[in-house]
């Protein structure tokens, strides 16, 4: 990173950073050009590993292009605040983001596709207990990346 003083290097932080985020932006290899989709996401860490879940249709470009290949990049945003100047040079952006790749998977499972359901759940609401449709979680794919490589950017504490 060529601005060390804006990269955030401890893994908890990045991690707070990324349970503030909304969507994910998932991209997947596509022959000429990147495939890149916004997601919502779950975030999940174990140790210094952090797993992402997705859900979606079982059929369509994202499937398709994950079984082609698996190795994906993501990135997402947090908090950010426009900061204004007298000149245009003046302007900047305080922000939080995190950026990163690794190896995404459909899970199979039916218990896994619970547990990360209710990651994808803890993501966007406080509620303690998720209650799932048993024939809607059989019936959608729920993907996880298993994140191999992460960084994390913040201009100015927010």
């Amino acid at each position: 990173m060529r601005r060390s003083d804006r990269e955030i290097t401890d893994k908890n932080e990045i991690y707070k950073v990324m349970k503030n985020c909304q969507v994910c932006n998932l991209a997947l290899y596509d022959e000429e050009y990147p495939y890149i989709v916004p997601m919502n996401f779950g975030v999940s860490k174990e140790g210094d590993t952090y797993a992402l879940y997705f859900h979606g249709a079982n059929a369509g470009k994202k499937m398709t292009l994950m079984e082609k290949n698996s190795h994906v990049s993501f990135s997402m945003y947090g908090k950010h605040e426009l900061v204004t100047g007298e000149k245009a040079c003046d302007y900047s952006m305080d922000f939080e983001s995190v950026c990163g790749s690794g190896i995404l998977t459909k899970i199979e499972d039916l218990q896994e596709k619970k547990e990360a359901l209710k990651v994808l759940m803890d993501q966007y609401s406080e509620a303690p207990i998720h209650e799932f449709d048993e024939r809607m979680v059989q019936a959608i794919a729920v993907l996880k990346i298993t994140v191999t490589q992460v960084t994390g950017k913040r201009l100015k504490e927010l």
